[in-house]
């Protein structure tokens, strides 16, 4: 089986009740790009990566689309493996991991399909079909996400990420520990600095909160600066944005840098290398999420298959940004959170047909 086509999309998705605000940043829509592959015997596999607006990740949309022309016409032939279709791209480029993790998911996708196995077999197999999710409150006023972080563990949600940094850090403080007056021991709690805190801040929050019980996420823009404050911290130390490939993660692991992550997908490069992180952590006992930075129907999918195979111990949770986006490409059955959790979609590949009318006419078309 070899790769006869291979259709590059691009569409915007608007925030749902936006915008969505981290870290001193508000997105009000997002550029995504999805890929189509379609094999010689006419198996169809969908892929889709979204970076999270160009100041939150050192890509662009138009960035990934232009990496995905270039290599292109050299995936037109192939055969469809996971290695083969890596070393095609290998020939290509260098690096280019978002771009990477479209066609890997899409590739993953094919493969179930043609093999009549959902992904999460290709990925060593499902351990559960219900994972537990969470949701991310964005920044706002203290008392304001004090009362939606209520009002989604009330939902069912069992872990509230709270968005921190960008603004004075006694806001952040105050945001804190409201959230914690208002769930309790009810949700488990992340503050999520996506790099927005100075050490100095970071360390006030975490020195402020002695009695609040979270994890602390990425709360200073480099590796050097966390390790700096490590030891000074009274909070676990999660890493999410400054994990940008598997050697990272193996040096921040090394030398006992963090005590957890947050993982994304497309950073990574897809679901081949996050299923090598996961297996990483595994040896480490390091929790972790399952997540990408944005995107619809096609990236909720694949973290949920990844999620999937994570042991339960391991796994802090899986978010999706559908809930986040006022569209969604499988209108029949779209990838969405119930009650605080996610469920392994049924069938082969990823176990969602998008509909193709959803994007428009290709940006790029090869093979054919």
């Amino acid at each position: 089986m070899r790769l006869a086509e291979f259709h590059i999309y691009q569409k915007d998705l608007p925030v749902r009740y936006g915008p969505y605000t981290f870290a001193g940043q508000q997105v009000w829509s997002l550029d995504t790009t999805v890929v189509r592959l379609v094999s010689d015997t006419g198996v169809e596999g969908w892929g889709e990566v979204c970076p999270l607006g160009a100041r939150y990740a050192p890509v662009s949309a138009a960035g990934v689309r232009a990496t995905l022309m270039q290599v292109g016409e050299a995936l037109i032939g192939t055969s469809i493996t996971i290695n083969s279709i890596a070393q095609a791209i290998d020939g290509q480029v260098n690096g280019q991991s978002y771009a990477r993790s479209a066609i890997d998911i899409a590739a993953h996708d094919l493969l179930g399909k043609a093999m009549g196995v959902p992904v999460a077999t290709l990925l060593g197999g499902a351990v559960a079909n219900r994972l537990p999710s969470y949701f991310a409150t964005g920044i706002g006023d203290p008392d304001d996400i004090a009362q939606l972080a209520a009002d989604k563990v009330a939902q069912g949600f069992p872990r509230i990420q709270i968005k921190v940094g960008g603004r004075d850090v006694a806001e952040d403080i105050a945001t804190v520990r409201k959230v914690h007056e208002a769930v309790g021991g009810l949700a488990r709690l992340a503050v999520d600095a996506n790099r927005g805190l100075s050490a100095r801040d970071a360390l006030r929050l975490s020195r402020e909160c002695p009695d609040v019980p979270f994890v602390l996420e990425q709360p200073c823009n480099t590796i050097e600066e966390v390790a700096a404050i490590r030891h000074q911290i009274n909070h676990p130390i999660y890493l999410d944005e400054s994990m940008v490939d598997l050697n990272t993660v193996l040096r921040v692991v090394g030398v006992g840098l963090v005590d957890g992550f947050g993982m994304k997908l497309s950073r990574l490069g897809g679901l081949r290398p996050f299923s090598a992180f996961r297996d990483i952590a595994a040896a480490r006992g390091l929790p972790h999420t399952c997540d990408d930075s944005w995107g619809g129907d096609i990236v909720a999918a694949a973290c949920i298959h990844m999620g999937a195979t994570v042991a339960p111990s391991q796994l802090e949770a899986v978010w999706l940004s559908t809930p986040y986006v006022a569209e969604t490409y499988v209108p029949e059955a779209p990838v969405t959170v119930e009650a605080g959790h996610v469920n392994l979609p049924d069938g082969p590949g990823l176990g969602i047909t998008p509909d193709v009318a959803q994007f428009g006419a290709p940006v790029a078309s090869f093979g054919g």
